[in-house]
């Protein structure tokens, strides 16, 4: 069993920054691939970023490129997403989850992924 407990998320102004956290508990956390994903207001649930479970590779949804991170720190069981450039359009909640059939394929569908965050708001303002 794995449990994922996500912090960071909240109000901010257009151009400005959030760092999202989500901690997994439960299971050996350096072994999978992770994932961040969201879903907006009358929207299917979208792929943001995954990272390897090294965190050496990376892969990001063509609109946040540039502007959001996904990391990870092993020894802390965390993955992280820094949020810059926030633009209104990112509003939405955000959800980190695990993939626990592979350490390094970079999945982008949502069904690949078995375990997830309970999702937290962000809204950013104009």
């Amino acid at each position: 069993q794995v449990q994922l407990v996500e912090s960071g998320g909240g109000l901010v102004q257009a151009g400005g920054s959030l760092r999202r956290a989500c901690a997994a508990y439960g299971r050996t956390f350096s072994n999978y691939v992770m994932g961040w994903f969201c879903q907006a207001p009358g929207k299917e649930r979208e792929f943001v970023a995954t990272i390897n479970s090294s965190g050496a590779r990376t892969y990001y949804t063509d609109s946040v490129k540039g502007r959001f991170t996904i990391s990870r720190d092993n020894a802390k069981n965390t993955v992280y997403l820094q949020m810059n450039s926030l633009k209104p359009e990112d509003t939405a909640v955000y959800y980190c989850a695990v993939d626990r059939s592979s350490a390094q394929t970079l999945a982008k569908m949502s069904y690949s992924y078995d375990y997830w965050g309970q999702g937290t708001q962000v809204t950013v303002s104009s």
